[in-house]
């Protein structure tokens, strides 16, 4: 059973930081890009950033500049580090490891609450 466990979220001011971290384990054979999703109340889950195999990055426009994804091959884990944060991060956020094989592995989710 393949088990992505993700960690890191919880409860910060406007302009603080946190760093989240998804560790996979388990039958996991071939690992392409990795990412990290959000869906906040109401609205549809967004791509936050991606990272290909080669380091390779991208971000959605709403959080260029304050964050930035990185990865740890050896450990099968993705980060994500949030800078500067403000109140519309607020949402469940779920790292994703893409197979490159036509299906991907999914975390369970990590709430991030940032307060005005």
């Amino acid at each position: 059973q393949v088990q992505l466990v993700e960690s890191g979220g919880g409860l910060v001011q406007a302009g603080g930081s946190l760093r989240l971290s998804c560790a996979a384990s388990g039958s996991i054979f071939s690992i392409n890009a990795m990412g990290w999703y959000r869906q906040a109340p109401g609205k549809q889950r967004e791509l936050v950033a991606g990272i290909s195999s080669g380091g390779r990055t991208n971000y959605a426009d709403s959080v260029k500049g304050r964050f930035t994804i990185s990865r740890d091959n050896a450990k099968n884990t993705v980060y994500l580090q949030m800078n500067s944060l403000k109140p519309e991060d607020t949402a469940v956020y779920y790292c994703n490891i893409d197979s490159g094989r036509g299906y991907s592995y999914w975390g369970q989710g990590t709430q991030v609450t940032v307060s005005s």
